[in-house]
Order: C-alpha cells, then structure tokens, then sequence
C-alpha cells in the first residue's frame, strides 16, 4: 500500500528553527513501490547526522525525506511533489528559515529543480541524475554539484556541463563511484561545510 503522504525523520527543533536542511535520497526512473528504508535512503543518514552533529545546539533543523514511491515516474515527478511538500511544512513549521537542499543522484536531481522554491539558499547535489535538457531550478540559491569520476550510474559530464550551464560550482571526486563509499570522509566535509556555510550566509547576509 502506498502511503498517503512521505516521511520525515526530524532532527532539532521542532519549531522555530533559524535554518532547515532537508536531505533527499536517490531512487530508481521508474517505480510504484513504496519507499522504505533500503539504501537509498541509508546512505543519507550519515549526511543527515553529520549535518545534525555539526550545528547541535544552533537552531537548525534536520530532515531526511523518505518519499512515498521509489521511482521520479515521469510525468508524475513523484520525489518533486514529495520534496515540495517537505518544503512546504518547513516553512508552516520554521516560517521564514534558509532551507538547504542535499540530494544524492534522483534526490540531487529533485534538489536542483527546487532551487529556484522561496527561501532555499542552497544546492548541494552528490552525483546527480541529469538528463539533456535538464530545466534549470532559476533563483539565487547557491548550488554545488559534486560527482564522482568513476560513476557508471549517473554522468559526471552531465553534471559539469549542467552546472556550467546554470553557473554552479562543480567537484571532481577522483576515484569515487556512484555510492560516495571509497571516500566518505571527504564528502561528510564537502556536504558539512557546505550547509554551514550557506547557513552563516544566509543569516549574515553577504560579506
């Protein structure tokens, strides 16, 4: 049974937070099963405590989106529609909060097409699914888009080009694959910084 709604797992405030990060997981092109916790969504919970771990006792609050299917479904877009929602609840919740995006590969692909939603500051995309044509997100959300040179699965050209395109920062990981395991560290720091930063931005405004 598919679930009526997607699932949050909420770290930090539950209200009121000065920032929010929602973290979203990869899935598959095209499926109707529905989402649970496999690895998809285990390989973010790293990034998600990582993120949690570092800004403990400042406010900001921590989401990882479990999607209601596992698949982007085209026309449906399913992740978008759930993502979007998450986004909508974030800001009921911490009205007015910078929110963060970081998506590995669908969930990259999903972060990047919300770039340009009201109050997202943010982009952080681990190998992302990008497909010719890619729409670009629009808005003046900071995006960097980093991918491994050994991934098979999606294309690190694809995501050099799209972020030359849309005038993103982009990382080369040398010898990582698609499932960010041969250097976790290295893209703990990468996602950690990167989210603090855009917080401190956000709430300073620019230097």
């Amino acid at each position: 049974m598919i679930p009526s709604l997607p699932t949050l797992t909420v770290r930090g405030p539950a209200t009121g937070a000065r920032a929010v990060v929602l973290v979203l997981p990869g899935g598959q092109v095209t499926s109707t099963e529905p989402a649970g916790r496999g690895p998809a969504w285990l390989r973010m919970v790293p990034f998600a405590r990582g993120v949690a771990r570092a800004t403990r006792d400042t406010g900001v609050a921590v989401w990882l989106l479990r999607y209601r299917v596992r698949g982007w479904n085209e026309p449906a877009l399913d992740p978008v529609l759930d993502a979007r929602w998450a986004l909508a609840v974030a800001r009921g919740r911490h009205p007015g909060a910078p929110i963060v995006l970081v998506g590995h590969s669908m969930g990259g692909r999903v972060a990047l097409r919300l770039a340009g939603d009201s109050d997202v500051t943010g982009v952080c995309a681990l190998a992302p699914w990008i497909e010719a044509g890619e729409p670009t997100g629009g808005g003046d959300a900071e995006i960097l888009i980093a991918h491994g040179a050994r991934d098979r699965t999606t294309s690190a050209q694809a995501s050099a080009d799209y972020a030359e395109r849309i005038g993103a920062s982009f990382v080369t990981v040398a010898g990582e694959t698609h499932g960010l395991l041969h250097r976790p560290l290295l893209w703990q720091r990468l996602v950690t910084n990167f989210v603090l930063d855009r917080i401190a931005t956000a709430r300073h405004g620019p230097a």
